[in-house]
């Protein structure tokens, strides 16, 4: 019996981040203390106003680095942030695998993956249909939001320094931007 790529993304130790596009594994080690900050920092922005309905509308789950299976076993990605609206995921899944393709993914790009989230992960959203993307840049302040048109991505607005932005498709609250970056 052969194992498989999915085994062997498995298999990586716990301080690895592993990653299947197109069947073929990418592993990193974990991410430094600016990408943790902003990915932290994005998450609790958004859990209460959309994923619990407190300050804001509801009717998102949002959850930090599901292992999403666009093709089960074949495209496999860990994205820093994903989210759902309840009405196209009911219920969560019993095991680790979301196989929901996400309306919103949010990557916190590093000087490790900044290649692999804009050339290969940015035109597999597209393929499977995930309707909203994030590119964040914690170095330099920066959010790129995203939108899903007719299979190609068309740039909704990029967001800099520490304004007050409503971004899609969360722009039913506005996000204060300095308080996503680490502060100096």
């Amino acid at each position: 019996m052969s194992i498989t790529e999915y085994q062997h993304l498995e298999a990586l130790p716990k301080h690895s981040l592993g990653e299947l596009f197109d069947g073929r594994l990418y592993a990193q080690p974990r991410p430094a203390a600016p990408h943790g900050y902003t990915h932290s920092a994005i998450g609790s922005k958004l859990f209460n106003p959309f994923h619990d309905g407190i300050g804001g509308p509801g009717g998102w789950w949002i959850i930090d680095e599901p292992e999403v299976h666009l093709s089960l076993d074949k495209d496999v990605t860990v994205p820093d942030l994903a989210g759902w609206r309840h009405e196209r995921m009911r219920k969560f899944p019993t095991s680790h695998k979301f196989e929901i393709v996400p309306d919103w993914i949010c990557e916190i790009l590093s000087p490790s993956t900044r290649s692999i989230d804009r050339e290969i992960k940015m035109p597999l959203y597209a393929r499977y249909g995930v309707s909203s993307v994030w590119l964040v840049e914690p170095i330099e302040h920066v959010v790129e939001a995203y939108r899903l048109q007719d299979g190609e991505w068309v740039a909704v607005g990029r967001y800099v320094g520490t304004a007050q932005a409503a971004i899609p498709p969360f722009d039913a609250v506005l996000l204060d931007l300095g308080r996503l970056w680490m502060p100096t």
